[in-house]
């Protein structure tokens, strides 16, 4: 059975003593070395030469190294990078700075999974996924609270990955909602599918499509972004709050009778069967193997999609109708 920890479960000693390096200060890594520095541990960021995050880090305390320097410091690594520059980065500067009894953290499994980072065996190899943002992540510790994190253990070389893990979990706030134990493998597949078949791929699709069918059927284009895009804001609220069941009690009886009644019509088997294929390619590696080439071959393919997302209608309505809402960047 997995087990969830929080913070009196955990102590985080063993770490206070040694030098963290957080490597990248993008949406994650400048939330994670915050959040250790105000905790009170020995933080520094790695960056690569000319990066323009590091005016910010250092404007906000923090002393920033480049990558090489910082893994050759550090005790524990911890790779705050997108996938795919996170082996890059390994083999070019960390890897020539490895000794035996340090710790490689992610906070995802894609790279170690899918081994395009192949460390040594007398390393440790861990996990602390915060399941949120990372400026959700900074912004939720500033309020005295913490987002879940799940921890997961590739390597145990010292024999005290998982009590190093946990402190640094801990050290980030997890701790204040909970740390759940995973496997790299069940972290990496199931964040993959979250995003492309409902958090991301599932929601986007459903509003252009639902904005298509309003606008295709003669109602003004702004009426049809309050209803499929706006209002969607309101309803994910409520679920995060209590469930699909605290939702429909409050909505209407005729929402809750429609979502019942034609919910099953639009999500029904053959969406499921759609979505088993989705998770297919993602065990099977296709979708990894798939992603990695995209970016090794310049990523044509991918900003061609994102430039033909951002010119949908929705996009082009939405900025103009944000524009008339300036309590919008408050409620966020």
């Amino acid at each position: 059975m997995p087990k969830l920890y929080y913070d009196a479960d955990i102590d985080d000693s063993p770490l206070r003593d040694k030098t963290i390096a957080v490597i990248g200060y993008g949406s994650q890594g400048h939330a994670h070395a915050l959040n250790l520095k105000d905790n009170g541990f020995n933080v520094v960021v790695g960056l690569y030469e000319g990066s323009s995050s590091r005016e910010k880090a250092e404007a906000d305390g923090l002393e920033v190294l480049s990558n090489a320097e910082a893994a050759e410091r550090a005790d524990l690594i911890s790779f705050c990078l997108p996938d795919t520059v996170q082996g890059g980065v390994y083999r070019d500067d960390v890897e020539p700075n490895l000794t035996a009894g340090k710790t490689l953290l992610f906070a995802h499994g894609f790279t170690i999974f899918y081994e395009q980072i192949k460390p040594p065996v007398d390393v440790d190899v861990v996990m602390i996924a915060p399941k949120a943002p990372g400026h959700r992540v900074r912004a939720v510790f500033e309020r005295g609270l913490g987002v879940p994190c799940l921890v997961a253990i590739d390597q145990d070389a010292s024999g005290n990955a998982m009590e190093n893990a946990l402190a640094y979990g801990k050290g980030v706030g997890g701790g204040r909602a909970g740390i759940l134990t995973t496997t790299f493998k069940e972290e990496t597949e199931t964040d993959l599918f979250g995003e492309q078949a409902v958090l991301c791929g599932g929601v986007t699709q459903l509003i252009k499509m639902g904005y298509e069918v309003l606008t295709e059927a003669g109602y003004q284009p702004e009426s049809a972004y309050f209803e499929v895009l706006h209002e969607l804001k309101l309803i994910v609220d409520l679920i995060y709050q209590g469930g699909l069941e605290y939702m429909r009690y409050s909505v209407s009886e005729t929402a809750e009778y429609g979502d019942y009644s034609r919910g099953p019509e639009i999500i029904d088997d053959s969406v499921k069967d759609n979505m088993r294929r989705v998770l297919d390619d993602i065990q099977s590696g296709r979708f990894a193997r798939e992603w990695i080439a995209e970016n090794d071959e310049g990523l044509h393919r991918f900003n061609r999609m994102r430039e033909e997302n951002l010119a949908h209608p929705v996009e082009a309505v939405g900025k103009e109708l944000r524009a008339m809402m300036p309590w919008l960047e408050s409620t966020t």
